[in-house]
């Protein structure tokens, strides 16, 4: 096969949503109508009975969320699916941010009980930055919820980007009959099966065929036939180039849990959503099909199989052929590396990969020599922007509760770190050390993990800090300056890059007003 039908043949996309809106269902559901998985699991009252295949960490299986980006890659009609299931929980939400630089496409889960909630509003942000096209899934049919019309009101007046329904449901909650598409112009009837894939669709090119009132009964189908016709007035036929601009969100209605809804949303997806799309390096685009190879680090994971204690950087491919056996050239160490081990992904479980192509997803044993946003190449001297870190929300200073163990968790700080779990920041005074993240929970996960992955024990003590930020100045003398008057809030990044830790947001504009010849970045890409 050659390489543009190889890049044809993928799609590659990450599924977002606020946390309960049954976005690990989905994805679970997904990965059964691929023949992937054979049985999905069930989440209920916080506990994983059958633990869902995709949240695999102890504490993801305890708590019953999704704390880690999961991959999970799988055939469909003839298409190679690269699955990108991320975290819901605001806390996590900067790997979710990275996870999207990864991806050329997103499902966005909605609640049709809660409607739009607030960390499905911070990921829309960064897709409508990125200019990702969304289609979103109306999930929880089967529950009594929100009109439909008002959740497509509040779809596109919280999130900023219009609709197009593809699919309308018939009833809600307990008068649920099922769904019609309005794509392919066949109805649905909905049944409550969790396991078996049992959705049939019954063509109906004209509402008006009397077996419909057969179907869902009189009342049902008089409604019906009034929205339909409505909505073809008010929306007309999908334009495929404006959601692939991330202009306009096709809308999708149905029951993750019950498997409803899901095989709709899936072929639907395959027909409209983009293949692999170009990708800024350094000033320049890089086409898929562009013969080099070329591809970029945007998650590191270390423990993923706990009796080998290895670490997983998450390599996406922008660009012509990888094989595995290959010499790359890294670009920020300057020197090439044998890739001699790649694997696939489905979950946790690996397997040994030969060749990858644009789109894949694939996963490089790392002693230690890459970072997120690390670029790989044939030989070319470039990097891919777009993954910064973002300044924390929360900071507390790490205290060593067994000196015992002192190089294990500098050990586990400095892998954690690298994967993005958070933010270390050496003070330049003294040896205290701070993380800072994005939620509280961080901090009960790097607790846990220290404890279970590296034997070390430690102990988060509160900090009086605002805002990290990292400095940077045209004058030097300047900036030595700074840095002597300040000393007692001055730290290094874990790639050792200058940072101011402020402590309020007063005195952060004091500082910035008496000091104009520094720049201060709330990001740590300038």
């Amino acid at each position: 096969m050659s390489l543009a039908q190889e890049i044809d043949k993928r799609r590659t996309f990450g599924i977002i949503s606020h946390p309960d809106a049954g976005k690990t269902t989905l994805t679970e559901k997904l990965l059964l109508f691929g023949g992937a998985i054979q049985k999905a699991g069930a989440v209920k009252s916080n506990k994983i009975d059958m633990h869902a295949r995709s949240d695999w960490m102890d504490i993801e299986k305890q708590r019953g969320i999704s704390v880690a980006t999961s991959v999970m890659a799988f055939e469909y009609e003839g298409k190679r699916i690269n699955l990108l299931d991320t975290p819901g929980h605001q806390d996590f939400a900067e790997d979710t941010y990275r996870t999207l630089t990864a991806v050329d496409s997103v499902i966005m889960v909605i609640d049709c009980v809660k409607g739009v909630e607030i960390q499905t509003e911070k990921l829309m942000e960064v897709c409508r930055m990125r200019k990702t096209p969304v289609i979103s899934f109306i999930n929880k049919l089967d529950r009594e919820g929100q009109d439909p019309y008002d959740l497509l009101d509040e779809i596109e007046g919280k999130l900023g980007i219009n609709v197009h329904p593809l699919s309308w449901p018939i009833g809600m909650g307990k008068s649920f009959q099922g769904v019609y598409s309005l794509y392919d112009k066949s109805l649905r009837l909905f049944k409550a099966k969790q396991q078996q894939l049992h959705e049939e669709a019954t063509k109906l090119e004209d509402l008006d065929d009397p077996r419909l009132e057969e179907f869902i009964g009189e009342a049902h189908a008089a409604q019906l036939r009034e929205d339909a016709e409505m909505l073809l007035d008010l929306y007309g036929p999908l334009d495929v180039d404006a959601y692939l601009n991330g202009d306009v969100a096709p809308v999708f209605f149905g029951s993750a849990v019950n498997n409803f809804g899901v095989k709709e949303l899936l072929d639907a997806f395959l027909q409209i959503s983009p293949r692999p799309i170009a990708r800024m390096m350094d000033e320049r685009e890089v086409l898929p099909d562009h013969k080099a190879f070329t591809g970029f680090v945007f998650k590191i994971h270390a423990n993923m199989d706990p009796k080998h204690r290895n670490r997983i950087a998450f390599l996406r491919i922008c660009s012509g052929k990888f094989e595995r056996g290959s010499n790359y050239y890294h670009t920020r160490q300057d020197k090439k590396f044998r890739i001699s081990q790649a694997t696939a992904f489905m979950a946790q479980d690996k397997e040994t990969i030969d060749e990858a192509y644009p789109g894949d997803i694939i996963g490089l044993y790392d002693t230690g020599n890459f970072k997120i946003g690390d670029t790989l190449t044939d030989g070319e001297n470039g990097v891919y922007r777009g993954i910064p870190s973002f300044s924390p929300e929360i900071f507390r200073e790490v205290i060593n509760k067994d000196a015992m163990k002192t190089k294990q968790l500098e050990k586990g700080l400095t892998q954690l770190m690298d994967e993005g779990v958070a933010q270390l920041f050496n003070f330049e005074l003294g040896s205290r050390k701070a993380v800072g993240v994005v939620g509280q929970l961080q901090f009960e996960v790097i607790q846990h993990r220290l404890k279970h992955e590296y034997g070390a024990t430690v102990e988060f003590v509160g900090m009086q800090l605002y805002k990290a930020c990292w400095i940077s100045s045209q004058d030097e003398k300047k900036l030595d300056e700074f840095i002597r008057s300040k000393q007692r809030h001055i730290a290094k990044d874990k790639d050792g890059k200058l940072v101011f830790m402020a402590e309020s947001k007063a005195w952060l504009q004091m500082v910035q007003d008496n000091f104009p010849e520094i720049e201060f970045h709330f990001t740590s890409e300038f």
